[in-house]
Parts: C-alpha cells; sequence; structure tokens
C-alpha cells in the first residue's frame, strides 16, 4: 500500500494539492494500492473517499484525525471520540508499506514529517530528517554548501525580530554588504512565496516585510543578470544528474504565477550550454545533493551569470514540485525516464534506503 500525504500548514498547501493529483493520476494502480491522505491547512489529518477533493473544495473532515502507527507495523491509525466523554479511540485505518510525501514547505519539506515517518519506521519517499532540514532553510543551506566548497552568492541572513526592532539599521546593513538589485525571501518557504526583488531602499524594506510574514528567518541575497539553469537529481548513495534545463520567465523572474499559474514560462530541455557547462551543472547538482545526505530525490536550481559563464547554486528542493508543468519529471523525461517509471523508481529508493535504515543497531546492552 502506498500513502500519498498532501496538504499541509504551508503556504504552499495549493501547491502540494496540484502535486499530489498528477501523481495520483500517473501512479500504476495495477501494482500499487493507494491511499489518500490529506492535511487541512489547519493540520487536520483526513482520510475518506477522497480527501484531496475535500482539501481542494476547502472542506476537511474536523472530527477526525490520522497518524502513523506504531514501528514496525507500518499503521496510519485514526483517532476519534470514544464512548467514555473525555477519552480517545485509537483504530487502525490501514497497513502502508511506503509513504510518499508530497507536502511542500513548512511541516512537509523541512524535516518534520520525516521525523515522524522515522518514528514510525515506515519507508518513504524522498530525504531524511537532516537531508530535509539542510535543504529547507535557505540561509543553513548556503553555509553547508560553502563549507563544502561550492558556490553561493553573496547574502545576509536576517531575523524578523531584528528587523521589527531596527529596520532602518537592517536595511542600512544589507545595503553596506551588498548591491542593488537585491533578492529577498523567507529562509523556510519555496514555490517562490514570499520572494521580492528589491532595487531601493524603500523596495527592500517592503521585500522584508512581505518575506517576514512567512518565515521569522530571511535571507537577503545578491542578485545578477543571470539565467535559471535547473537539474533533477535521483537515487540515495549513487545518483545521478538528469539533463539539464533552463526557465526563462516571462515575468520577471520566476515568480509563484510563473510556476504553477500561467504556465507562460520558456521551458528549455536541453538547455542552450556548452557541454562544459552542462556537465558542470551536473556534477554541482550531485555534489549537493551528496552535502546535504540527500536521498530518493532534488531538484538542484543554478544562477547562471550571463556575463562571466559562473555557476551559482540557489537551492535544493527535496520535495519538487510534481505538476504537469513542473521540472523535475520534465528533466526525467528528457532523459528518457517517463512519469510513470519515476514513480516506481522513487518508490524502489525509498523500500531500499529503509531496508538500509534497518541495518543499524538501535539497542546497546553493556
Amino acid at each position: 500500500m502506498v500513502g500519498i500525504i498532501f496538504g499541509g500548514r504551508s503556504g504552499e498547501h495549493a501547491v502540494s494539492l496540484m502535486s499530489a493529483r498528477s501523481v495520483a493520476q500517473a501512479i500504476d494502480r495495477n501494482k500499487y494500492d493507494v491511499t489518500m491522505i490529506g492535511i487541512s491547512k489547519a493540520g487536520h489529518w483526513i482520510g475518506g473517499d477522497d480527501p484531496l477533493r475535500e482539501l481542494e473544495q476547502g472542506g476537511y473532515d474536523a472530527p477526525g484525525r490520522a497518524l502513523l502507527g506504531a514501528p514496525r507495523q507500518g499503521e496510519l491509525m485514526s483517532v476519534s471520540a470514544a464512548l467514555v466523554p473525555g477519552e480517545l479511540r485509537l483504530a487502525p485505518v490501514t497497513e502502508l508499506d511506503v509513504v510518499f510525501p508530497l507536502v511542500h514547505g513548512t511541516y512537509g519539506e523541512d524535516g518534520a514529517l520525516q521525523g515522524l515517518m522515522e518514528m514510525a519506521d515506515v519507508a518513504y519517499v524522498g530525504a531524511g530528517v537532516v537531508g530535509s532540514a539542510l535543504s529547507m532553510d535557505k540561509g543553513i543551506f548556503k553555509s553547508v554548501m560553502s563549507a563544502a566548497g561550492l558556490p553561493v552568492l553573496p547574502h545576509l541572513v536576517i531575523t524578523r525580530a531584528q528587523f521589527a526592532e531596527q529596520p532602518d539599521q537592517v536595511v542600512a546593513q544589507c545595503e553596506a554588504a551588498l548591491h542593488y538589485p537585491l533578492f529577498v525571501k523567507p529562509a523556510n518557504l519555496g514555490s517562490s512565496v514570499g520572494i521580492s526583488r528589491a532595487d531601493d531602499a524603500a523596495g527592500l524594506h517592503g521585500a522584508l516585510v512581505e518575506a517576514a510574514r512567512w518565515d521569522r528567518r530571511l535571507v537577503v541575497e545578491q542578485g545578477i543578470d543571470a539565467r535559471e539553469i535547473e537539474v533533477s537529481v535521483l537515487g540515495n548513495d549513487m545518483p545521478q544528474a538528469s539533463s539539464v534545463g533552463e526557465i526563462r520567465p516571462r515575468r520577471g523572474f520566476y515568480d509563484y504565477i510563473a510556476k504553477y499559474v500561467s504556465g507562460d514560462s520558456e521551458l528549455l530541455i536541453p538547455a542552450p550550454l556548452s557541454p562544459e557547462l552542462t556537465e558542470r551543472a551536473q556534477s554541482l547538482a550531485v555534489e549537493a545533493f551528496k552535502a546535504v545526505d540527500c536521498a530518493g530525490m532534488a531538484r538542484v536550481d543554478f544562477l547562471l551569470d550571463k556575463s562571466t559563464d559562473q555557476l551559482w547554486l540557489n537551492e535544493l528542493n527535496t520535495i519538487p514540485g510534481f505538476t504537469e508543468i513542473s521540472m523535475y519529471p520534465k528533466l526525467w523525461a528528457a532523459a528518457g525516464v517517463g512519469y510513470p517509471e519515476l514513480i516506481d523508481r522513487l518508490i524502489e529508493l525509498a523500500l531500499e534506503r529503509k531496508a538500509d535504515r534497518d541495518r543499524t543497531e538501535r539497542t546497546f546492552e553493556v
């Protein structure tokens, strides 16, 4: 049984629903039994006949909650009110062989959901707790890349409290260390939610206000005249890189609307790069994947300086979008791995990772 978990308490809730519908439609139902597990914006876990449709319509089954069961049982449990007032009843819903998490952003891509699945001792697709957490926080990710000798753009990390207490000083600090244009991002969010470009002090202040809505840590990054390059990575200890793609947004930059709504950005696969740059991007993508101890899948995003051909690592997405216009499956399709086959491979990698995890000793007797 494959459990597809989607939704969640994140600004990327709607994106997650899109990804879940795409995977649910593409997965081989002759090969896999599938159960859909939704998480509402309020954090309610819901099952039932069609939780995806419920969440798409803005509803949720408030009385029922679900959670992963005891270790090694791989059961999804429901929690409901018992006959005795004040007591709860725990009942198994279904037994899971592997979980396919498609909860983008906070509480799904940051290691929180992965920690729950580790405690439940169930196989799951994608990176573990460490890889998820390191990749999710853009500021910490850049620090890890720098420590590994991989190229990242100059940047600052500001806390929401710092900005709230001394907004003028924070703006001045950014202007002293970097030069316009600047990009301001919530550290722990994806899908371009809360990201703004700033071309002057007033724009920077507004961008910091917007990013602070979404996270307590804010990344201010040096802007450059760049091409947007992406590489998909697949594997566990021996990961492989896909074809290299390029995104040419028709908007100011590749924002949320361009990614998931308009669909009017130009996607070039393969990217028009020299063989040397193509190989460099693929090599850096694999190095970044290994540096954060990633597993299963990741989409690695780069900025390619138009004047110098310098590749800069931008971010690593451990649960990349799986919508029809998402780059991760498109890049593997160009490399000869179709969508259903890609899902198969990810499930196999999850089971492989679980088998390796089971080799670890958990008790110590003196």
